[in-house]
């Protein structure tokens, strides 16, 4: 978990705001740990009391923030409406995981926070955080602890490797774990090898950011989708708030996906919303949904995974 710190340039001149859980959730100790290994200082917040944590970002001035991105995300929007922005904060860096997430909420969290967003990746089954992350200088995909694990990305129906490049299931079997060693241990996790070197100078190959997992797939009318792909297009569109929730639901023989939204501004027109949403969906994914506009602050917040999709098909069936 050191390299992890290392990566993102942290050290001792540093302080880390630490809002993963603690408890039994390996991200929260894994981090504070980690942190002190490279002498930082540590803010061992936790989860909850969310506009404290604004609060304490501003009054102790970390300089690192490390949570789930979409905790981050509420956080942000804590702070907003508290009145404290980016330029109250001392914060260079932020490291998030322990979910997937898109390209487009790394940029609305470095533009919320005013950082560079780095994803860490990690499972408590193979070591907990620490498998996998991105370096500040490159910027170009997640560094894989190649001493400690040997991965592989296989298809996840025929079991067998893909090219580098090719996205599939990520396979990991540690190589120094000596009480309980893991085998070809299926994360069913979606990522790709990324090809070639990174540009910080570092060797260790490459795996691109978690796109999904194989369960959290789903097929509306013949097209597979990720709850990331729709994340993805949804905070392109300026007018919304950067959380959403999906509900999939059965209408005869038809499955009905309906996106739940939330406006950025009271005073834009929900009709207009809804007509953008869909448009834009069909026209990048090729879906056709139907769009619910719900009231600010109405859709659940996380305090660490976000649940992003609500599967209501085998309900009372």
């Amino acid at each position: 978990m050191g390299r992890v710190f290392r990566r993102a340039g942290v050290g001792p001149d540093d302080v880390v705001h630490n809002a993963y859980g603690y408890g039994l959730f390996t991200g929260g100790l894994g981090m504070h740990y980690a942190a002190l290994e490279v002498g930082a200082a540590v803010v061992p917040m936790s989860g909850g009391y969310t506009q404290r944590q604004g609060k304490m970002l501003k009054d102790l001035g970390a300089t690192v923030i490390c949570s789930t991105p979409s905790y981050a995300q509420h956080i942000a929007e804590a702070m907003g409406e508290m009145g404290i922005s980016r330029d109250d904060l001392h914060l260079k860096v932020g490291i998030f995981g322990a979910e997937s997430w898109s390209l487009e909420m790394c940029r609305e969290l470095e533009t919320q926070l005013g950082i560079t967003a780095l994803d860490v990746y990690g499972l408590a089954e193979i070591i907990g955080p620490g498998v996998a992350s991105e370096c500040l200088i490159g910027h170009e995909g997640l560094h894989v602890a190649e001493d400690l694990f040997y991965f592989e990305v296989i298809d996840p129906d025929t079991g067998r490797p893909v090219p580098d490049g090719e996205s599939g299931e990520l396979v990991l079997s540690s190589l120094k774990r000596e009480a309980t060693p893991i085998m070809r241990y299926r994360t069913g996790d979606i990522t790709r090898i990324l090809p070639g070197p990174c540009s910080c100078g570092r060797t260790t190959r490459r795996i691109d950011h978690i796109k999904g997992r194989v369960d959290d797939m789903f097929t509306l009318r013949g097209i597979n989708l990720f709850p990331r792909e729709i994340e993805s297009e949804l905070l392109r569109i300026e007018e919304l708030a950067p959380v959403f929730q999906l509900v999939l639901d059965r209408n005869s023989a038809l499955d009905i996906l309906e996106v739940h939204i939330e406006p950025k501004d009271h005073d834009i027109v929900h009709e207009h919303l809804i007509h953008k949403v869909k448009t834009h969906l069909n026209r990048t994914l090729g879906i056709n949904v139907a769009v619910s506009v719900q009231e600010p602050h109405s859709i659940p917040r996380s305090e660490g995974k976000a649940v992003r999709l609500v599967d209501r098909r085998n309900l009372g069936r």
